[in-house]
């Protein structure tokens, strides 16, 4: 018999075995400052292309006064409790009511964490007569709450609808032999590659097959449709999507995230749903602060129009680069890189040492050996000269990395 720590030793993950020589750069990197387009890093001013900060709330003033006050005047306990049995507040349930009419939805329930909201979340949806059918590129949190199912599951190659009706045949030949239901999930906008779900071919094939649909907009609430109410509004498909998950990690600048439905399904998730039933309500600060901050959304569209006025010239200048970017649909901006992981390390020490620009690396096991993702995320606070900037860099160290230039046994020391 094995000793646990000992295997712990012994194996230390895909990205663990890198920790020693990359944790407080590459991994875990600490940015310090004022949030916005600018911060300091190790002592250096840095242009940051890594925060969820789409609509530039994070330091809006009307934000920092709101989250302010809120603070002083209830402190980070209250309400002290799960809310079924002592943490619940006029102002929660206010949040939630403003939730449900700004993505169009009967009701909502506030969530503590958006992974754990996700997780907990399919956990109490399903149980193992029911049948999940799911996107293959779907975010780390659906797959977590997936594995947790006891029932079948079916899997469809990303954003492959063909294949996905296939699965959907399966999933139903299995849901009738054991009386159980159908779950389809799948994001708005697809965190890593910027695309978005097709949720207008897969509410289409409610025509056919007999499921419901759930889907994870964390990228999606605020930055997409006509007034930020997320993918489903930008598809004109919004009354199809059965279960909207949000987040306020991202356009929110916060953090908790909701989940909306109709008011059967959000009182059974509220009453059954394990992560809420037995966690602490979200403190009073973070409620009043997203109230301040949907407020916002709401009175200036043009937090949103500034933001996609730097996506499109960032993407499209990024293109006319010569870059890769892929099929993005949504501010999220992968540039697409060939190269090893310490050509990756190599790359992004000259970015940040010699062009003071700070975006984040994605290497395997995220995607597959010999990739480099540059991930770009635009925000409303960025300049047209941060992206002129920006691309003039990304020339510059792209040339040196099909010259050779970053080639090494192993990752950069800094």
């Amino acid at each position: 018999m094995r000793d646990l720590f000992e295997k712990i030793k012994e194996n230390r993950g895909p990205i663990g075995q890198h920790a020693k020589e990359s944790h407080g750069y590459f991994t875990f990197p600490k940015l310090e400052g004022d949030i916005g387009n600018k911060m300091i890093f190790r002592g250096k001013k840095q242009l940051v292309w890594s925060l969820n900060n789409y609509l530039g709330l994070a330091n809006h003033p009307e934000v920092r006064k709101t989250d302010s006050e809120a603070s002083a005047k209830y402190g980070l306990a209250y309400p002290m409790g799960a809310r079924m049995m002592s943490g619940n507040s006029n102002y929660h349930e206010q949040l939630e009511s403003e939730l449900s009419k700004f993505v169009s939805k009967e009701d909502t329930i506030l969530c503590n964490y958006g992974y754990q909201a996700m997780v907990s979340a399919i956990d109490c949806l399903v149980d193992r007569h029911d049948v999940i059918v799911y996107d293959s590129e779907s975010h780390a949190c659906i797959i977590d709450g997936v594995r947790l199912h006891m029932g079948k599951r079916f899997v469809y190659p990303h954003n492959d609808i063909e294949n996905c009706e296939k699965q959907l045949e399966r999933a139903t030949k299995i849901a009738e032999q054991n009386g159980g239901a159908i779950l389809v999930i799948t994001e708005g906008v697809f965190g890593m590659r910027g695309d978005q779900g097709k949720l207008k071919e897969l509410v289409e094939l409610k025509k056919k097959f007999k499921f419901r649909l759930f889907v994870d907009d964390a990228h999606g609430i605020g930055t997409m449709g006509k007034n930020g109410g997320g993918t489903g509004e930008e598809q004109g498909v919004q009354d199809g999507v059965d279960i909207y998950f949000g987040t306020f990690a991202k356009s929110f600048a916060l953090i908790g995230g909701f989940i909306s439905s109709n008011e059967q399904v959000i009182e059974y998730l509220r009453y059954n749903m394990r992560s809420q039933i037995f966690a602490k309500a979200l403190p009073m600060p973070i409620v009043i602060g997203a109230l301040k901050r949907l407020e916002l959304m709401r009175k200036h569209p043009e937090f949103k129009e500034n933001l996609w006025t730097i996506v499109k010239a960032l993407q499209s200048g990024l293109k006319k680069a010569g870059f890769e970017i892929g099929n993005t649909q949504s501010p999220v901006t992968p540039v697409y890189l060939n190269g090893s992981i310490p050509e990756a390390t190599n790359l992004i020490l000259d970015l940040r040492e010699n062009f003071n620009i700070f975006c984040s690396m994605v290497v395997y096991p995220v995607v597959p050996k010999g990739m480099i993702i540059l991930r770009l995320i635009p925000t409303a606070v960025h300049t047209i000269e941060d992206v002129e900037f920006t691309i003039k860099a990304f020339s510059s160290i792209y040339g040196k990395l099909k010259s050779g230039q970053y080639q090494a046994e192993k990752i950069a020391a800094f």
